[in-house]
């Protein structure tokens, strides 16, 4: 099994006080699982801390319901996990909250990867860095009024929502496995340091974690927007996102 160390660090509200984190990280003897809660766009009592929650829940029981040795599809159970929290919560598309999903997950052979919405995975391997991003969601800022009006709808973005069908709108990337020999899962609370703030590129980001920790990534991040009190230089909605940040380390490949 990969040496996996995983960080996380709440953030604060919109009001600029602290609150639970929304972030979600499991672990699974083949797996790293991340998400990102977000609230309703109508505020509800369940919100995204309790939808990153739940659904990891969910997801965790499809993920090691396969036997052994055959894995069942990312997607598809991801679809299934969706589905069966919208089920048993009565949850309504378009006025539920929501979660991004992030998933790694290995096997002898191989190492896949499932992105849904803003939570990236990085995989360093022989031949370089590869980065599976979802961009859909910042490539619409700034193009349309009412963002969460874009929300799992073509030519918008797709989010683990309340529609099983937003499970196969993810991104994909599969690598074999001997070829592997580190990955990052993070929030955005974490890659806003690589895509917005500049402080440092991916490779930086795991030779901090090797060299220092991975909580000296968090900490570097914190600092940069603790100089930036008023959201000037790099505008955000709020002063410090939460944190969730995986480092799997495979070394050798098996």
């Amino acid at each position: 099994m990969p040496e996996i160390t995983t960080v996380e660090r709440a953030g604060v509200g919109l009001d600029g006080l602290p609150r639970p984190t929304e972030d979600r990280v499991v672990v699974l003897p083949d797996a790293v699982v991340l998400l990102d809660g977000a609230t309703s766009p109508t505020p509800r009592a369940r919100d995204g801390g309790w939808h990153s929650r739940h659904l990891a829940a969910a997801l965790t029981t499809e993920l090691t319901r396969a036997p052994t040795g055959s894995p069942v599809d990312l997607a598809d159970a991801l679809a299934r996990a969706i589905e069966r929290l919208a089920r048993e919560h009565g949850l309504t598309p378009g006025d539920s909250p929501s979660s991004t999903v992030a998933v790694l997950r290995w096997t002898d052979t191989s190492v896949d990867a499932l992105v849904l919405a803003d939570s990236p995975v990085v995989v360093f391997t022989d031949r370089g860095v590869d980065v599976l991003a979802d961009t859909r969601l910042r490539d619409l800022r700034g193009q349309v009024d009412r963002i969460t009006d874009w929300r799992n709808r073509e030519h918008g973005w797709w989010v683990a929502e309340a529609d099983p069908a937003a499970a196969h709108r993810a991104l994909r990337r599969r690598w074999p496995r001997h070829e592997v020999r580190a990955a990052l899962v993070a929030t955005d609370g974490v890659s806003c340091g690589v895509d917005d703030y500049g402080l440092f590129d991916w490779p930086e980001v795991l030779e901090i974690t090797r060299e220092k920790g991975a909580e000296a990534v968090l900490d570097a991040i914190r600092a940069a927007e603790a100089g930036d009190p008023d959201r000037i230089a790099w505008r955000r909605p709020k002063a410090h996102d939460d944190q969730a940040l995986a480092v799997v380390a495979f070394g050798g490949g098996k």
